[in-house]
């Protein structure tokens, strides 16, 4: 079917624009972020307005592990003497000649893991075949219209009648850009107008295409570098520009008889980051000022979206902040207030500053508020306690909450997305690592939860989930989630796979994915660590675990371990640890205080130079950055503190694990030539202590560095994940296998 559209000139338009990665979303804390599944189809986050892609702060579904939000592009400063500009030429020939050096190395060692890489592949290929044909892409129903994306394409349907017969409204195929995809779409409340991002896997900047809808939808507008955006009134789209990294700027367009772009907010404060969110009604929308610890907010009256906005309250420093409304009251989703965590209060428009506001409801301690959705009469929060999920309703006509415990399988939910405030009906999915998206619904009329039984999703039955509690350093009580075959016998001697995060107040990912499932099958443990950094007990266990308590989470990590090991799950031969981005830190550490609790681990995008990164004022995120890591330039205490756990700074001599790193080139967070110093220097390390040692059996580890050309911090293509993956596997199984089997190989393990 082709699409029907008129697209004359729009491709020569297009060409040479770069498209972007990130996108907030509104019910999410300011220090949050979150990835799409490195081993999903990309449906889930277009349509709805409750998650999004690598954000730039907001909490998971995601990736192998969320993102860390630094960014390694350098400025366009140019240095001002003769020995700055020999400087910089020295360390990019440095640079150059370590890529190369390590692109000869792994060329060299990747035939040693072919075979077993294309047996991983293909088998997570039939999982994913198996999965995929069993879910659908979200539904999004305006009045009679249903809009629906996959494959690259939008599509419009009648509601009462059967999708065979819908129509293609936009194909990202038909303009030519074959490595784009759809991120994000909007539609203007008449339906006139459409907005949709479109993004590369190799750029971090997005595209916006407006197109008039009708019997031959036309484009009607391209902006480049756009983050967020959303419609105030038919023909009034408000969007924020993204530059290195940053949104600082809110714009209004109009498409209609005085067509005109007007800049109407700019944010001063290099630590704040700006977008956009519509009230669940369509009454305002909100322009959304944030830093990791602050929330500033500005309404704009979509009844009058042409008048200036308006102040909710001023920022106030550890204050933050979101906006909800019903009926000319503001309801206020905020940490003001005694204890510092979460609360739901509320506002009259007219008097919307924060001495007027009154309490609705308080979370109980060590509670996450994992999402929040409003309805007419009602609102719905997701929670986590002790590990658990649980679906929180409050009335707001019988003034009542209503807690539900969701099944203890579910590790993770996703809110679908609801146009229409006036619904009488929740929707929603949950999932864990080992079990496919299963959908429910939550009915305000009936006031029952429902699972719904759409087309049966095959699911193991013999996988058993255990939740436990290590004692840390510090006596605190660390949770750790385990998964194993029921059917495994000899836990000691099965291979574990550890997973930890624990930076930014993100929790864990433990969204379905199935290479996790295909470990379990072939009796693999899996473990994820929820350590203080992460945001699993609130936002008091992320402050425990950043800046000047960052070690803390060592310390957690390393209790978790331990405890896994006391308990029969595994034994450090056994054992691996998997990372990515800031969980690089904690990794990494472990790594140098404790090498002897695993035998392998990988790393994805690893953030492992935390203080020469924090030192460079000039990368476009070093300022708000420190509201997580502190300011090593202008204390000195913090300085030796971010020392004392670096990954980088800490590399000694001693008998290391085997490491496997995936970098890319076109990272515009984690610098790649610290990775490349960082892999040197390890390997060094190594090799140094295996000549020291010089005991026969002595065995020297695995320090591979993959660098792919393709992909960047926050997207990768299926393809391109799919063979990270296996790589990743392969590389373990090989790993732990030589320490099951040390008679079979050259080198074996003191």
């Amino acid at each position: 079917m082709k699409v029907r559209m008129c697209c004359a000139g729009l491709q020569n338009l297009l060409q040479g624009l770069s498209f972007s990665a990130k996108y907030y979303s509104k019910h999410n804390p300011p220090q949050t972020m979150c990835l799409y599944s490195k081993m999903g189809l990309k449906k889930w986050h277009i349509l709805g307005c409750s998650k999004s892609i690598c954000t730039h702060r907001t909490a998971p579904p995601g990736s192998i592990l969320p993102c860390r939000f630094f960014s390694c592009k350098e400025g366009t400063k140019v240095p001002s003497k003769r020995k700055q500009n020999t400087a910089t030429v020295t360390s990019g020939l440095l640079h150059k000649n370590l890529l190369k050096s390590e692109q000869k190395n792994w060329n060299n060692i990747s035939p040693t893991y072919r075979a077993m890489t294309k047996r991983i592949k293909e088998k997570l290929e039939e999982l994913h075949n198996m999965y995929t044909l069993n879910s659908g892409s979200p539904r999004m129903r305006f009045g009679e219209n249903v809009y629906f994306e996959e494959n690259g394409c939008i599509f419009l349907a009648k509601a009462d009648h059967a999708e065979g017969n819908a129509e293609i409204v936009f194909s990202v195929e038909d303009f030519g850009f074959s490595d784009a995809f759809i991120q994000r779409i909007r539609i203007s409340p008449d339906q006139k107008y459409m907005a949709i991002s479109l993004k590369s896997e190799n750029s971090e900047e997005a595209t916006c295409i407006i197109m008039k809808l009708g019997n031959l939808p036309v484009v009607e507008k391209v902006i480049p570098s756009v983050f967020s955006f959303e419609w105030a009134a038919n023909d009034v789209l408000y969007y924020t520009t993204q530059k290195n990294l940053k949104c600082q700027n809110v714009f209004m367009t109009t498409f209609t008889y005085q067509k005109h772009t007007k800049l109407v907010y700019t944010e001063q404060d290099a630590r704040f980051f700006v977008d956009l969110y519509c009230t669940k009604d369509r009454r305002f929308l909100t322009i959304n000022s944030n830093s990791k610890t602050t929330s500033e907010v500005w309404l704009v009256d979509c009844r009058h979206p042409f008048e200036s906005p308006a102040l909710v309250q001023a920022r106030t420093t550890g204050v933050i902040y979101h906006i909800e409304h019903r009926k000319d009251q503001l309801y206020i989703l905020t940490t003001y207030g005694e204890p510092a965590e979460y609360k739901l209060m509320k506002a009259p428009v007219t008097s919307s500053g924060k001495e007027n506001w009154q309490l609705v409801y308080a979370l109980e301690k060590k509670t996450k508020l994992v999402d929040f959705e409003m309805f007419s009469d009602d609102c719905i929060m997701f929670l986590k306690t002790a590990g658990h999920l649980y679906l929180n309703v409050i009335s707001f006509v019988s003034h009542s909450v209503q807690s539900i415990k969701l099944p203890t399988w579910a590790c993770e939910f996703e809110l679908e997305s609801h146009p229409e405030h006036t619904t009488s009906t929740c929707y929603f999915q949950l999932s864990s690592p080992v079990h496919p998206p299963k959908r429910f619904a939550y009915s305000f009329k009936e006031n029952n939860l429902i699972e719904q039984a759409v087309q049966e999703v095959p699911i193991i039955k013999n996988c058993h989930t255990t939740r436990l509690l290590a004692k840390s350093k510090d006596e605190t009580l660390v949770p750790i989630t385990v998964f194993h075959n029921k059917n495994s016998k000899e836990l000691h001697r099965r291979p574990l796979l550890v997973h930890v995060y624990g930076a930014y107040g993100i929790d864990l990912n433990m969204s379905f994915k199935e290479e996790k499932l295909m470990l379990i099958e072939e009796g693999w443990i899996l473990a994820y660590c929820h350590v203080r950094g992460g945001g699993e007990q609130g936002l008091s266990w992320h402050r425990d675990g950043c800046q000047h308590n960052k070690l803390k989470g060592v310390h957690d990590l390393r209790a978790c371990i331990m405890l896994l090991h006391q308990l029969g799950f595994s034994q450090p031969r056994h054992t691996a640890l998997a990372a990515a981005s800031a969980g690089g830190v904690l990794a990494g550490a472990l790594c140098n205080t404790d090498p002897a609790l695993i035998r392998a681990m990988v790393l994805q995008a690893p953030f492992i130079d935390v203080l020469n990164t924090m030192m460079k004022t000039h990368l476009p995120l070093t300022i708000e950055e420190q509201e997580e890591w502190g300011n090593p330039l202008e204390d000195e205490k913090c300085m030796k503190y971010i020392k004392s756990y670096c990954p980088y700074q800490n590399i000694k001599p001693q008998c290391y694990p085997s490491v496997f790193i995936t970098a890319y080139e076109n990272d515009e967070r984690i610098p790649l030539t610290g990775i490349l110093q960082y892999v040197q220097k390890l390997r060094k390390a190594a090799l140094d202590h295996a000549s020291r040692a010089r005991k026969k059996g002595n065995w020297i580890p695995n320090i591979i560095l993959d660098v792919q050309a393709n992909g960047s911090h926050c997207d990768s293509s299926w393809e391109h994940s799919l063979n990270e993956v296996a790589r990743h596997l392969a590389f373990l199984n090989r790993e732990l296998e030589e320490a099951s089997y040390p008679q079979h190989h050259s080198k074996s393990c003191k």
